[in-house]
């Protein structure tokens, strides 16, 4: 039986929580805050599953910063991710490492570190951009490398949703002000809270053979009001080594929400959509005049963070050599975050040179 320590009992780790017991794993749910722990007994877990689960520990996360596991999944504001997982790395050497999306703040700050770290380890470090992992995306891949697309001309990639939603499930937070969230310096705000979409963007490309993003032009939408300092829109224009010229929206206004990628060939188009339906996602792929073929896919909440644990589950069991949601996959997702900051703060398209690393000097 593997085990997972859970750092962080907020609404990603009761998730993850959940997951793991699904598979029968020892659960051991952490927090520095007694009342976010028994938040998660008494309110968050039996409210999303019917009842809490007696087989979860509970436990103050500095009294079990020591304590091993297979898994550590590091749940907190994305400003304190790094120094944690580097303090786990000294401390106990889990198999896999899962640290939740976005992996830092646009300041990249120590990201080399961590990933240099987690090579000396030689264990298997990950980020939660679990859309990845999702069957519509596994549907979208096969499309992708039918040949429907003929040529690859463009990527266009939409997360777009009113953070309402977050706040829905952490009622416990009165507004933006109250997280991380109302701060895109901490890793909040559009660019980094709904990062999913330059992460599948970045994604898709790679399945299709497109490249690494080496250029940025973004424009960003701030809102400085009342101590709040975050972006609540971006628009992205991205460029990878192999010349394909895509686009990224992200914000937290958008009602209802619009979750969707958009791969557009000379001969084909693919589609990929989250939540395309009450309960659903779909994927549509179609050579250009023909009928469109439609695949609408089953999905809960739930399933996105168990086909997480599953994937994990075959990384530790030896059946996987390339994650999606591999570390260094997080780190690039970072480093096109880092961009689109100095892109806009500098008025001018940013060039990435990803032989310097996972730095800021990468950003020239």
């Amino acid at each position: 039986m593997q085990s997972i320590r859970i750092i962080g009992a907020g609404s990603i780790g009761n998730h993850l929580a959940h997951a793991a017991r699904t598979r029968g794993w020892a659960v051991t749910l952490t927090d520095i805050d007694p009342a976010a722990l028994g938040r998660a007994r008494d309110e968050i877990y039996p409210g999303r599953y019917g009842a809490w689960d007696a087989g979860i520990v509970l436990k103050d996360a500095r009294e079990a910063a020591g304590d091993p596991a297979d898994v550590v999944f590091i749940g907190t504001p994305p400003d304190s991710h790094v120094a944690l997982a580097l303090d786990v790395l000294q401390r106990v050497r889990p198999r896999v490492l899962l640290i939740e999306k976005p992996l830092a703040g646009p300041a990249l700050l120590r990201c080399q570190e961590l990933a240099d770290a987690v090579r000396k380890a030689g264990i298997f470090a990950a980020v939660g951009y679990n859309h990845c992992l999702g069957r519509n995306t596994v549907l979208a891949e096969s499309a992708i490398r039918s040949g429907v697309l003929g040529n690859l001309k463009s990527i266009s990639s939409r997360t777009r949703e009113h953070w309402q939603g977050i706040f829905s499930a952490h009622p416990w937070l009165s507004g933006p002000s109250d997280s991380y969230l109302g701060f895109s310096a901490r890793g909040g705000g559009a660019t980094g809270e709904h990062s999913h979409g330059i992460n599948i963007w970045q994604h898709f490309a790679r399945v299709a053979g497109a490249g690494r993003v080496v250029e940025v032009s973004a424009t960003l939408d701030l809102v400085r009001e009342n101590g709040l300092d975050y972006d609540q829109s971006v628009f992205a224009t991205l460029t990878t080594d192999q010349g394909l010229v895509g686009d990224v929206i992200q914000d937290v206004i958008t009602a209802p929400a619009e979750k969707s990628a958009r791969l557009q060939g000379d001969k084909g188009y693919v589609e990929w959509k989250v939540n395309a339906a009450s309960g659903q996602d779909m994927v549509v792929s179609a050579t250009i005049g023909a009928a469109p073929e439609m695949s609408m896919i089953p999905k809960t909440r739930p399933d996105d963070f168990i086909a997480e644990i599953d994937h994990l589950a075959d990384v530790m069991e030896g059946g996987l050599t390339d994650s999606p949601i591999s570390l260094e996959r997080g780190l690039e997702t970072m480093v096109v975050i880092a961009a689109i900051f100095r892109s806009h703060k500098e008025k001018r398209a940013v060039s990435i040179d990803w032989s310097r690393g996972f730095v800021p000097e990468a950003l020239i």
